[in-house]
């Protein structure tokens, strides 16, 4: 007898996930305790228990779990490029044309997901990480099972392109909170990264990491005068990794503390 869903405890399926705002592969999470709020530059998306997603690869996302009765499980499945090629070949799934602008997909609710995380348990290490044995096998029939339930979404999984050269001004100041790598932006933004510094001389006649600090400082100052924000409540949304950072630049920056704005 399989164990239910909400006694499987967080696991991972497949390679190991990136901790960057930049999403290099594929994944599906369940979430089986606790919420989870997801950011892609323009539209927020919440995950609450017995929900899942796919997050999709080359794209910029920032989520945040939040515990609930101090308890945080999920189910984390990698589709990676390598895996994903072979289950085309083997499977020739169709494509239907499908496009969309979402960084978070929600797949149709389906019980055939809820059956397949159960049959995960006897292969679930105390570690978090599914035996390698099964690993793939237990990837193709989940892959199988969202298929079946979101044919269209075959045109997200093998879509093995990379990102087009695009406007560059427009992606930056919709991404500009995300704290990634230039060779990173380059990438997204269909650059080399000499072309990349090159274009972003020409249009913010600044250096992109110049740019990016005095966009966020500014931006910091606005919500903390003007909306009454905290310091440490906006931070880590803006891109900066600690408050002491923050707080040094946004002092060098305007000549006093950021503290000192809602006080």
């Amino acid at each position: 007898m399989f164990t239910r869903v909400d006694k499987i405890k967080s696991c991972y399926i497949g390679p190991a996930i990136s901790p960057e705002q930049f999403i290099a592969e594929h994944f599906f999470l369940y979430l089986i305790k606790g919420n989870i709020q997801g950011y892609d530059g323009n539209k927020r998306y919440n995950l609450a228990p017995g929900e899942s997603c796919i997050v999709r690869k080359n794209h910029l996302a920032r989520y945040n779990k939040q515990k609930e009765a101090n308890q945080f499980e999920k189910v984390v499945v990698i589709f990676d490029e390598v895996f994903l090629r072979k289950f085309k070949d083997k499977h020739q799934p169709k494509l239907t044309g499908f496009s969309s602008e979402n960084v978070f997909l929600k797949p149709k609710k389906s019980g055939f997901i809820a059956d397949f995380l159960k049959t995960i348990s006897p292969y679930y290490q105390s570690g978090g990480k599914i035996d390698v044995d099964h690993s793939d096998l237990r990837r193709e029939e989940l892959l199988n099972v969202i298929l079946k339930s979101n044919p269209r979404y075959a045109d997200i999984f093998f879509d093995f392109g990379i990102p087009g050269k695009i406007d560059l001004e427009a992606f930056m100041n919709k991404n500009y909170k995300f704290n990634v790598s230039n060779n990173r932006l380059a990438f997204l933004t269909g650059r080399s990264i000499s072309a990349f510094k090159r274009d972003f001389k020409k249009i913010f006649n600044d250096t992109p990491g110049h740019w990016l600090l005095q966009k966020r400082l500014r931006e910091a100052h606005f919500l903390i005068e003007n909306k009454k924000h905290k310091p440490s409540e906006i931070y880590l949304d803006l891109g900066f990794e600690d408050l002491s950072h923050f707080s040094f630049a946004f002092k060098n920056r305007f000549g006093y503390n950021a503290s000192s704005l809602s006080t």
